[in-house]
């Protein structure tokens, strides 16, 4: 196996959540009262129940280094979620940045970010 790592990320609620990540890919691996794990190939999401997380204040945040970027960000956009530059959830297109990296943005229901890196 492979050494990797995976985001906690919050969720007030783990319906809401499921829902919105399955549009764009995610299916269930693992979920109880205390925890919900979603998989989109080789991708994993862990949340945690935060049922009074303030979303305009979250700092929430994750990178998905994924193959095709733009392919996943054209998911979003046919999933329904909206390309645009405030409130959540939304989408940003992904862009070539100073770095030398394309990076993109969605922005889930909880307000976490989770940026959008292509893989070299």
């Amino acid at each position: 196996m492979v050494d990797r790592a995976t985001p906690n990320l919050p969720s007030r609620d783990f319906d809401t959540t499921a829902a919105f990540f399955a549009d764009v890919g995610f299916a269930g691996a693992y979920r109880d009262p205390g925890w919900m794990i979603l998989q989109r190939g080789e991708v994993t999401l862990e949340f945690f129940p935060f049922p009074e997380l303030d979303p305009a204040t979250s700092a929430f945040s994750c990178c998905l280094r994924l193959d095709d970027v733009t392919a996943f960000f054209e998911e979003c956009l046919a999933a329904g979620i909206p390309e645009a530059s405030r409130g959540w959830p939304r989408v940003h297109r992904p862009a070539l940045e100073d770095s030398g990296l394309y990076i993109g943005a969605l922005i889930d229901p909880d307000c976490t970010l989770l940026r959008l890196i292509q893989n070299p």
